[in-house]
């Protein structure tokens, strides 16, 4: 993969790039504040951007903004945000502004092998979505989750976390028709579109953050033109309906 990182602490960047040239990626630029990572973005177009939160000159959430900045020049573009906390707004924008999202604590990242996995799935399109990351933003939920079950709840919680339907059975111990069945009954419930558009996974997602749907990036005949190259803004196949 091709990575720009923002990051301000020197001996984070180096170890992350070091890491991930070791393990066969290129690292095309490392940047310590918002404006130099949206350049970098703009002028590499990596596969996927590592950033943190806060950078320069506030330390608040110039990171999360510049990644949104950065989307609105390359629509589509995979951020992994990496950070000691999670900021509430700017997290619900950056999700709802479409697909190849990831946002991780850094006090909770434990293996190198997950890190990665989050790092690819969001490369390809997907979500990952720390799961103490998704109970803040799901404090402040949407009304329409009064009307799932408490397993309806964890299955979508796993989705927003990425996982796809033969993860979630595993993980709950269930068989995959019923994790599928669940699915179809949050859909349902969460009132998205019927037909097989490719896009539910996200639309209930997005319910799931109280994140405000943007529909222009949810029509099918984009999508379908999209280069599925991570850039375009294509679903990953976990997101897909199942």
């Amino acid at each position: 993969m091709r990575i720009v990182i923002a990051e301000d602490n020197p001996l984070l960047a180096q170890g992350l790039s070091a890491m991930l040239e070791a393990l066969g990626n290129e690292v095309l630029a490392i940047t310590e504040d918002a404006d130099s990572f949206v350049t970098a973005a703009l002028a590499h177009r990596p596969d996927v951007a590592v950033v943190d939160v806060r950078l320069p000159p506030t330390f608040t959430d110039e990171g999360i903004k510049a990644a949104l900045r950065a989307r609105e020049h390359l629509p589509g573009l995979p951020v992994l945000v990496l950070s000691q906390y999670v900021e509430d707004t700017y997290a619900r924008e950056l999700i709802a502004d479409g697909t190849g999202v990831g946002y991780l604590l850094k006090d909770r990242v434990a293996r190198v092998d997950d890190f990665l996995d989050a790092l690819h799935r969001v490369a390809a399109g997907g979500t990952a979505l720390d799961p103490e990351a998704v109970r803040q933003l799901f404090a402040t939920g949407a009304d329409p989750l009064t009307r799932l079950t408490q397993r309806e709840r964890e299955v979508l919680a796993m989705m927003a976390q990425g996982h796809g339907n033969s993860e979630i059975a595993d993980r709950l111990v269930v068989t995959e028709r019923a994790v599928h069945k669940h699915v179809g009954n949050i859909f349902m419930k969460l009132d998205l579109p019927p037909e097989d558009s490719g896009h539910r996974r996200v639309l209930a997602v997005l319910a799931y953050l109280g994140a405000p749907h943007r529909p222009r990036r949810m029509e099918k005949a984009e999508t379908e033109a999209a280069p599925p190259d991570g850039r375009g803004g294509r679903p990953h196949e976990r997101l897909r309906d199942r």
